[in-house]
């Protein structure tokens, strides 16, 4: 079994898609999608940009992918809008 940062990859998982859990169903499925399809291909870096993005606030993200603000980072907008681009 593959490790990240000396936790097995299930575990991380498991953590992360709890941290997804926003109490505001779209917000769940925007994030979860993209811990589903993008995380496992993404780059350490982009993993990072990931995290960042789950330490903002609900109402920050939910402006964030509607369009109604940019995320303040360059690195977060680019991760926002992938996000925003995953098929349903």
């Amino acid at each position: 079994m593959a490790v990240v940062r000396g936790v097995s990859d299930d575990a991380e998982l498991k953590r992360l898609r709890w941290r997804c859990r926003r109490g505001m169903k779209e917000l769940d499925q925007l994030l979860e999608r993209w811990l589903d399809r993008g995380y496992p291909a993404a780059s350490e870096r982009e993993r990072g940009v990931f995290l960042s993005l789950l330490d903002s606030e609900d109402d920050r993200l939910w402006r964030w992918f509607l369009g109604y603000e940019a995320p303040p980072d360059a690195e977060l907008a680019r991760l926002v809008q992938r996000i925003r681009e995953l098929p349903a």
